[in-house]
């Protein structure tokens, strides 16, 4: 089943999504650089624009993912794109949470703690793993998003045009 939402026959969320998650996953990273090594650099700047950087580049990918999530036709695909999409939403929003936890704003409601965005963040990157594990079964086990190859069968091409 090809992308609705694709330039030149290549689907856009799966080009995308790459950006946010090793955005987070950096971010993720210079929390335990700043854990390790206490230089506020890596808190305050590098993990702060990096996760700011991923959730707007998850927003983005959420579009086409979107456009994609409405072209599944099949119960049991669309089951495990509910659930995948359900837990990036849900990422999202517990990095969203972190970034505004990091914030003046936010970091006054906690008095200048920083370990609950940081566990958010464990959360985001434990959700997003999941997530990620059924993203990569939409597309290897259902072929979501993908034209089907020169050497399938013409029955199998036909099938997956017709989806």
């Amino acid at each position: 089943m090809s992308s609705p939402a694709s330039i030149a026959g290549h689907p856009i969320h799966p080009m995308l999504i790459p950006f946010p998650i090793a955005l987070w996953v950096f971010s993720f990273i210079a929390d335990l650089v700043y854990l390790w090594r206490g230089n506020p650099v890596w808190r305050d700047y590098i993990a702060f624009y990096a996760l700011l950087a991923g959730i707007i580049g998850a927003a983005l990918a959420a579009v086409f993912g979107i456009i994609d999530w409405l072209s599944i036709k099949e119960r049991e695909v669309k089951k495990v794109a509910d659930w995948h999409a359900r837990l990036n939403v849900i990422a999202l929003l517990i990095f969203a949470a972190s970034f505004y936890l990091r914030t003046t704003g936010g970091a006054r409601l906690l008095g200048g703690s920083y370990t609950i965005a940081f566990v958010l963040s464990v959360i985001g990157i434990i959700l997003i793993t999941i997530s990620g594990y059924l993203g990569g079964e939409l597309v290897f086990k259902y072929g979501v998003a993908v034209n089907p190859q020169h050497d399938t069968l013409p029955e199998e091409r036909a099938k997956a045009r017709a989806s």
